[in-house]
């Protein structure tokens, strides 16, 4: 995992919080951190026509806002930042994405949201429902962190449905590569339907979590190790209320089965998820642009 993180970014304190998250993922993957800025694209409609002075205040203003990220991060991780042009915010990072062969993409929440939490905004929905790659979603407040701060633990939140070994594979990389310690949380009594026999879904849960860590253990590298849980409750929200969270962690899931093969498409669990949880959330499509490549 030693290519790059592209952070979406606005002088805004959204903005400041997928900052600081990105240099931190960063600085535990050894990767390079790409500062994205997307102005509007040149092709507009006849109703807003070009403004020369207007694009060139535009760009003189992301100029400013690239300058002071680059001074809140200083040396704790090797950037670039880059102004790009896009039909969207969401499109401009996408386009980024694959110009650096990022292995994530970050943005902040959107306003409004509570200290410690997640509220998508109108860019990470977009990412949420056509990235190609992993989107990394920076709770509010993720900025009075420092960027140096280590990933403390990478969690897997791992069910039966389609996704699961993509998800795996993500997790096992960023655990490896970031140092940090490695948990996965079985969500198959989660996904069973209602009404499902008590001793079954003590064997069904059971046996995924079984299955689930000897899976991890032979991906993971020497020292590396791993632990598994199995999330109970009667919904998801309960299960994952019911699990202690490391302030220094990130989540991971997999994205939606009815998803696009290498897009994402957010799920209702992810979705659940981001109602209660209060650490950073990545989302992994169900298999990555380099499988198909290989295929």
């Amino acid at each position: 995992m030693s290519r790059s993180i592209v952070v979406g970014y606005t002088a805004t304190d959204s903005g400041a919080d997928a900052l600081v998250l990105g240099a931190r993922l960063a600085a535990a993957s050894g990767s390079q951190l790409e500062i994205v800025i997307v102005l509007p694209s040149d092709d507009r409609s006849v109703i807003t026509p070009p403004d020369a002075g207007f694009d060139r205040h535009l760009r003189e203003v992301a100029r400013q806002w690239l300058a002071s990220a680059a001074e809140l991060l200083q040396d704790a991780v090797a950037h670039s930042g880059h102004i790009r042009y896009g039909e969207s915010f969401a499109e401009g990072l996408i386009a980024a994405a694959a110009e650096f062969s990022a292995s994530y993409i970050v943005v902040g929440a959107g306003s409004g949201g509570l200290r410690g939490k997640h509220r998508l905004g109108t860019v990470a929905s977009e990412l949420l429902h056509s990235s190609d790659v992993p989107v990394v979603l920076a709770p509010e407040g993720a900025r009075h962190n420092s960027p140096g701060v280590a990933i403390a633990r990478v969690t897997a939140a791992v069910g039966t449905r389609p996704g699961a070994d993509a998800l795996l594979a993500e997790a096992v990389a960023l655990a490896a590569a970031s140092g940090a310690n490695l948990r996965l949380i079985s969500l198959a009594t989660v996904d069973m339907p209602p009404g499902t026999d008590t001793g079954a879904i003590r064997l069904t849960g059971a046996s995924h979590a079984h299955d689930v860590l000897a899976q991890a253990h032979d991906q993971l590298p020497q020292g590396v190790d791993a632990q598994v849980l199995v999330g109970t409750g009667e919904s998801i929200e309960d299960a994952v209320q019911e699990v202690g969270w490391d302030p220094d962690e990130i989540v991971m899931v997999a994205s939606s089965r009815l998803a696009q093969p290498r897009r994402l498409f957010l799920g209702s669990t992810a979705a659940k998820m981001l109602h209660v949880l209060s650490v950073p959330l990545i989302v992994v499509p169900r298999t990555r642009a380099t499988e198909g490549a290989r295929q």
